[in-house]
């Protein structure tokens, strides 16, 4: 089968579409056939070699944190053949194989099912990035988020910003706030309802914040991009608010100014989901996937590359910025049109 593959730690380039042998379930295990997956900048982050897991003996690596798929054949009376199933697990795609190849097992007690008027590739954008999951367990567990406090989540079309945005509306925060880095994504981003995004090209992440929230600053900021925002952001938050760092899109590097975290009695929390126990990441998935058979969130796809293109697609993701997830189809020849 086919598979995309680090040998090497590196370039684009080095997400090789290579043969493997199909994986066999063990008990209680299923084989699911890929149909869509999804690309994260950890993905990135790996296969450059600018994480503490991109040793020489985590090589050869299958890439690809996140799918969605269908039961092929069961070894386990939980899931039957046939079913579409959401397919991630432990350390996929950084100490494990991952989900870019054409076929993957699975314990079947460790997958869900896909909701049934959700498409492949939306339930694919749903786990993309993992945004859902970052900002609910950012303002449930960091945050300790309360209805009707005020939230910020910077670059709309990112996963963490878009996704928080759309997770703080649920929980009741009385405002979400975006940025966006154009006005042409900006407008965009209003166009699809997001009342609240500041156009960074207009105005600073500060003087936005205060101005919608009135002078008053935010309650809690997941921040997905780090960099020169960092120090806005904790610019920008009102008394006892918090900070939780869940990326750096925007660089690694952060000037701050300290009495903005002494006298606003701020926290900052840095987010890894290596700080949460299993039961709350369990209870946390649950409770998303409800949001999302509810239709309180939107997935939204930025663009869609075949399986590949696994070089283009995570160029694309890293360099375009897009405005929605980046995913890749799965193509098997006995489907392929």
């Amino acid at each position: 089968m086919k598979a995309i593959q680090y040998r090497a730690y590196g370039d684009y380039q080095e997400n090789r579409v290579v043969e493997v042998d199909r994986p066999r379930p063990k008990d209680g295990e299923v084989l699911v056939e890929m149909r869509a997956v999804g690309v994260n900048p950890l993905d990135n982050t790996f296969r450059s070699g600018h994480i503490y897991m991109s040793t020489p003996d985590n090589l050869p690596r299958i890439g690809g944190q996140t799918g969605v798929g269908v039961v092929v054949e069961t070894r386990s009376a939980d899931l039957k053949s046939g079913d579409r199933v959401f397919v991630r697990g432990p350390g996929y795609g950084l100490v494990a194989d991952g989900t870019w190849r054409e076929y993957v097992t699975a314990p079947a007690n460790a997958l869900a099912q896909v909701p049934a008027d959700v498409d492949d590739d939306h339930a694919a954008a749903y786990l993309a990035g993992a945004g859902y999951l970052t900002g609910y367990l950012a303002l449930t567990e960091l945050a300790r988020f309360k209805r009707g406090q005020t939230v910020l989540a910077p670059a709309i079309g990112s996963a963490v910003g878009m996704e928080t945005v759309q997770i703080a509306r649920r929980l009741g925060a009385s405002l979400a706030i975006s940025t966006a880095s154009t006005t042409e994504k900006a407008e965009r981003a209003r166009e699809d309802g997001y009342e609240h995004v500041i156009d960074l090209s207009k105005e600073s992440l500060k003087d936005g914040v205060l101005r919608i929230t009135e002078g008053k600053g935010v309650d809690a900021v997941v921040d997905g991009v780090s960099g020169k925002l960092t120090g806005q952001a904790l610019a920008a938050l009102a008394f006892g608010g918090s900070v939780i760092v869940a990326g750096y899109a925007g660089g690694r590097q952060a000037e701050v100014d300290v009495t903005d975290i002494i006298w606003k009695g701020a926290t900052i929390h840095g987010f890894t989901f290596r700080l949460f126990a299993p039961h709350i990441l369990a209870a946390a998935n649950k409770a998303i996937l409800g949001y999302l058979i509810e239709g309180a969130l939107k997935p939204k796809i930025g663009k869609v590359f075949p399986l590949t293109e696994a070089a283009d697609a995570v160029r694309y993701l890293i360099e375009g910025r897009p405005y929605g997830r980046v995913i890749m189809q799965v193509q098997h020849p006995a489907r392929a049109v």
